[in-house]
């Protein structure tokens, strides 16, 4: 009997087994090397010296880590709130039972299973001077002014805001849409018995129902966002001069540009000790238990 049972402990082996290698091989064993190479001297052609802590070091003194790291925490204070309220909003639109319901929940999670490749493309031609759709638009309202999107810190950064928004905020509507759907009837019934108002509904039983998933995408969009590269590689390049260059842009800068691979993997490590942390905040903030539902 013992036998028989130790072979059905092990029959879903073979099945787990190939999953298995692939996980150690593309994710563990990258995790133990990087570390290694954040010790060393390291290019894209061989191991160097040894040399301890000294990149760690170098990097908390490097003016350029920290405004990399500076621009990142800029965008992620600006684009988290943002997406957050916007996915809601949007989420309470597609929730409405109108007939244009499955148009409007189309319409706005469609760009979120787009490539960022094709999201940047279509951003760089809507942003561009002179002939760009964005700039045609403001000019059939009446205004005469040309902006340069693109080219000033402050309108670039819109830029880059708004297009992640647009990509991004569909994936967090439907995460808001399903938890909308998922509240009891019952509790706007009861309330709509006593008097209570649309408004007053929606602050009483809606919000509070949300929390959980608020936390959860909360959770979510700032890891997304301390870890923004594609689209800001491809619209803006780090530009106007680094303006808009975030934290992992200047770690493919210094790995696969300059070739210096360990002072690369050491502001990769550093960047995960401040996300882990981030990350245990907000868990710890869930609620007893640290629990995010």
């Amino acid at each position: 009997m013992n036998r028989k049972s130790w072979k059905n402990e092990l029959r879903p082996l073979p099945f787990i087994l190939p999953f298995f290698i692939v996980y150690v091989a593309f994710t563990v064993f990258p995790i133990f090397k990087g570390m290694q190479m954040s010790f060393f001297n390291w290019t894209l052609i061989e191991q160097q010296d040894f040399i301890g802590l000294e990149h760690y070091q170098n990097v908390l003194t490097d003016p350029n880590f920290w405004e990399a790291f500076g621009n990142t925490t800029l965008f992620v204070l600006l684009s988290t709130p943002t997406m957050v309220i916007l996915a809601l909003f949007l989420a309470l639109l597609a929730n409405l039972n109108t007939r244009f319901r499955t148009l409007i929940r189309g319409a706005f999670f469609i760009p979120s299973i787009l490539s960022v490749s094709v999201i940047s493309y279509v951003a760089i031609f809507m942003l561009q001077p002179y002939t760009g759709v964005v700039n045609n638009l403001i000019q059939a309202f009446g205004i005469n002014q040309e902006p340069f999107w693109l080219a000033e810190p402050s309108l670039a950064w819109v830029s880059i805001i708004g297009v992640t928004l647009w990509w991004t905020v569909g994936f967090n509507m439907i995460l808001f849409l399903t938890s909308l759907q998922n509240i009891p009837d019952d509790l706007y019934e009861a309330a709509e018995v006593d008097g209570a108002t649309r408004m007053m509904m929606f602050w009483k039983i809606t919000l509070p129902q949300l929390l959980p998933i608020t936390r959860v995408i909360l959770l979510l969009q700032v890891l997304a966002s301390f870890k923004v590269f594609g689209q800001i590689l491809l619209i803006t390049g780090g530009g106007p001069g680094t303006s808009t260059r975030p934290i992992i842009l200047y770690i493919y800068e210094m790995g696969f540009e300059r070739y210096d691979l360990g002072y690369a993997a050491a502001m990769s490590y550093l960047l995960f000790v401040v996300l882990l942390l981030l990350s245990l905040v907000q868990l710890r903030m869930g609620g007893k238990g640290g629990r995010m539902i």
